[in-house]
């Protein structure tokens, strides 16, 4: 989506290679709900699970941890991958819009990158607010524009060059929220004291050597061998390397910026 999970090669591949930039914002989004034991929190458009992994020592054995995502492959992985030192982790694969849940159920609802691909952001926050309790709270992050984010505009550069147009446009989705648009779907869903702020870590990325093509393959990999055949993800792997050269240390890290948009509301 850039970490665009709903474009991922394989659940597998998006778990192993978007944790290093994914996960720096879990704890920030899990501090804006301000969990604690006993919560019962759903983690909305959960993909593989960073969030609701998270979520559950918080909780303790009397919370419950809860997981949706419309992507089947993605809650097998997370089923397989929670963790067993706490209560079990519920995860279903079901849409923003028609969750499978009781009305006003949990004390939080958190979404990490996800809102940007719902096709009706009113109508799943809307969805949203019904299984939250009154006082409940929500928070969201979406990823700032790209323009700011060195790393996603080296891949968008690669996938401009070697992965096509459809590679291009599914790129772009993730950068399509913005905190005005959130603010106003949230208002009309029936949330208030909504707020936002921008998040940035310093994030060092495993060596680029292997990373940036590893990162490619799992999220664009048949995109970019349709357009280009198996050498293009090679060539855009070197392409996102030479992108970030001046960032690149001896041992092929680098440590880049990445920035989140955190929206924050109460039902």
């Amino acid at each position: 989506m850039a970490d665009t999970h709903h474009s991922s090669e394989t659940p597998e591949g998006y778990d192993a290679h978007s944790a290093p930039i994914m996960g720096p914002f879990v704890a920030e989004l899990l501090d804006a709900v301000d969990l604690g034991p006993g919560d019962s929190v759903l983690d909305l458009a959960c993909g593989t699970g960073f969030v609701a992994h998270a979520a559950a020592p918080l909780v303790g054995p009397t919370g419950r941890v809860f997981g949706a995502d419309i992507d089947e492959g993605m809650i097998r992985v997370a089923r397989d991958r929670h963790p067993r030192l706490y209560p079990d982790i519920e995860f279903t694969a079901a849409p923003a819009d028609r969750l499978p849940y009781e009305a006003a159920v949990f004390d939080a609802v958190v979404c990490q990158q996800g809102a940007q691909f719902f096709p009706d952001l009113t109508v799943a926050l809307t969805e949203t607010a019904r299984v939250t309790r009154p006082e409940g709270r929500f928070a969201a992050t979406v990823w700032a524009p790209v323009e700011r984010q060195p790393y996603f505009l080296a891949e968008r550069r690669a996938l401009a060059e070697y992965g096509g147009p459809d590679a291009v446009r599914h790129f772009a989705k993730a950068f399509t929220s913005t905190a005005e648009g959130l603010t106003t779907a949230l208002r009309a869903a029936g949330y208030r004291g909504i707020a936002h702020r921008e998040v940035t870590f310093g994030i060092t990325l495993p060596p680029l050597d292997t990373y940036a093509q590893d990162h490619l393959s799992a999220l664009w990999g048949s995109m970019i061998k349709e357009a280009g055949g198996a050498e293009a993800l090679t060539r855009a792997a070197r392409l996102v390397r030479d992108e970030l050269a001046a960032h690149t240390t001896a041992d092929s890290t680098a440590t880049l910026p990445f920035t989140a948009i955190l929206v924050t509301a109460t039902r």
